[in-house]
């Protein structure tokens, strides 16, 4: 059975830039490599009401309920489950642009307290129990303030699912903030996780140098 590693962040964070660089690297060692990027807006079904709900066609981020929203993203990867699985079993590593913590992190953000620890415990269960997704066996998050995110949101070549410049989530800086913190919290309290400091001395660090420090932290545990 394959590993699965998972490149998480905020919007703007390089995940697939990094993710397709790890994908080159593995695959020029040898290595059986796959790689995912979700949400799969052409793929699945739920990838395109995700689309939609990015574009604004549902409301605004405070218009629909978080506990809804994770519904989608969660359907795409259980439409996307037999091709994941598949690819585990044939390959010696998988790796997904976002997966299960992007679902916690962005849904999360929107809520506090309380309410907070049962949105992340309903998209552990409907992800994890319900749908039976696996776990990933390690995952690297892109730590990026979200000050210089949004600069390189600003710079992105247009999207299929989108002809904004930014979509819903990409446009609100204080909500970027919110999910940059929950995705901070999970790593420092989950197993697994791998932080990777997108800065040095106020300054952006070079895809080459972000792309070696990946490599680092995956290759640093045995295949």
């Amino acid at each position: 059975m394959g590993r699965l590693v998972v490149i998480e962040g905020i919007d703007g964070s390089g995940k697939g830039t990094q993710a397709a660089r790890l994908y080159d690297t593995l695959q020029a060692t040898g290595m059986r490599c796959h790689l995912f990027s979700f949400p799969r807006y052409q793929q699945t079904q739920f990838g395109s009401k995700i689309a939609d709900f990015l574009n604004g066609r549902f409301g605004q981020l405070d218009q629909v309920s978080p506990f809804l929203v994770s519904l989608l993203f969660a359907g795409d990867r259980f439409e996307s489950r037999r091709d994941l699985l598949q690819a585990i079993v044939d390959h010696d590593v998988v790796l997904c642009d976002r997966y299960v913590a992007s679902n916690i992190a962005h849904q999360a953000a929107k809520l506090t307290g309380a309410e907070r620890q049962e949105l992340i415990r309903w998209v552990q269960y409907v992800e994890h129990s319900l749908y039976e997704l696996p776990h990933a066996d390690q995952t690297i998050f892109l730590d990026l303030p979200v000050q210089y995110a949004t600069q390189l949101i600003a710079k992105k070549a247009r999207r299929t699912y989108t002809n904004q410049a930014a979509d819903l989530q990409e446009a609100d800086s204080e909500y970027l903030q919110k999910v940059h913190d929950v995705y901070r919290q999970l790593a420092a309290d989950g197993a697994g996780w791998s932080r990777i400091d997108c800065l040095r001395d106020g300054q952006i660090k070079s895809m080459d140098e972000i792309a070696d420090e990946v490599r680092r932290a995956v290759c640093s545990n045995p295949f």
